[in-house]
């Protein structure tokens, strides 16, 4: 027990007189981010990966009462159609499978394109599928393209009236721009790693950023509003309670996306736990060192004013 406070102790102290050194991490982070965001879009002429939702394509559901080896259609398929994207994923119920789906960017206005999907998906399962065996969805590329930029739209929006919100309510520049800062910082380490898994996001994955904002927020208006318009206690008594109650937040909401990732079957929710998880460790680096170190920055250079101000009165 003496150990364990000893310890405690040990990372208060590092923690309160390191912060100006732990602020290389997340810079760092954000950095190697937009630079992996960068090359992205230099080499694919975009900063993610969509899927047929925001860039147009085809969509083939089947419904099979046997088991499909995923990993080997998928092959089969990209090896008969080498120009277009295609990816299948599994369709489950109750932990078992009752099909799969098949994503393709080609044009799915053509017949054509449709029927010779149909054979190839049909001649790698080696089943023949009747018509009441599987539903067709096609997306223009035009429709997916809105799409994107209205979601897009979306995300500058909330950016920025939250940032409008949090200069309204804090009146002072640069503990505002730390949370302003903390928030675009969640969402393009957010996005570098999305981007590095090779997930191809769904208007709900981009739905997912919206609620990353929300969250990120959260959690940096928690800790300037105790570090600056609270004085009771010293202010790194003040630093710990906020880092607690932040973290049980954290904590509780990880917990629940973890849960719904392991037992929902639903692609959209999936993809949209897998996010906010990935987003929710990054806000951790995010608040409770780079926006803590900016506020302590801050607050130092501050009392240092006013000391000084004292001393010439």
């Amino acid at each position: 027990m003496a150990e364990e406070k000893e310890v405690l102790t040990g990372w208060k102290k590092f923690y309160d007189t390191q912060y100006k050194k732990l602020l290389w991490l997340p810079f760092l982070m954000l950095v190697i981010a937009i630079f992996l965001i960068s090359l992205q879009y230099a080499r694919t002429g975009d900063f993610l990966y969509k899927d047929i939702s925001l860039k147009g394509g085809l969509t083939i559901t089947v419904f099979l009462e046997k088991d499909i080896d995923i990993g080997a259609l998928n092959q089969e398929l990209q090896r008969a159609y080498p120009d277009q994207e295609i990816t299948v994923r599994s369709l489950d119920s109750l932990g078992k499978q009752i099909g799969f789906i098949v994503d393709s960017d080609m044009d799915g206005s053509q017949e054509s394109n449709i029927g010779a999907l149909v054979l190839s998906v049909s001649s790698a399962i080696k089943t023949p599928l009747a018509q009441d065996q599987y539903t067709i969805e096609f997306i223009g590329s035009s429709l997916g393209a809105s799409f994107f930029r209205e979601t897009i739209v979306a995300v500058l929006f909330a950016f920025a009236f939250m940032g409008l919100v949090v200069i309204l309510y804090f009146r002072v520049a640069i503990p505002s721009l730390a949370v302003i800062l903390a928030a675009f910082s969640d969402i393009v380490v957010t996005l570098a790693i999305v981007n590095l898994m090779g997930i191809r996001l769904s208007t709900a994955g981009i739905a997912a950023f919206l609620m990353l904002i929300g969250y990120s927020v959260d959690t940096d208006i928690l800790l300037s509003t105790k570090l600056l318009k609270r004085k009771e206690g010293t202010l790194m008594e003040r630093l710990i309670e906020a880092t607690k109650t932040g973290m049980t937040m954290t904590a509780t909401t990880l917990v629940a996306s973890v849960l719904a990732l392991i037992f929902s079957e639903s692609e959209v929710i999936r993809q949209i736990m897998i996010i906010l998880i990935i987003g929710l460790l990054v806000d951790i680096i995010n608040t409770w060192i780079q926006n803590v170190g900016i506020l302590r920055i801050y607050l130092d250079r501050k009392h240092r004013q006013a000391v000084h101000h004292e001393s010439q009165g």
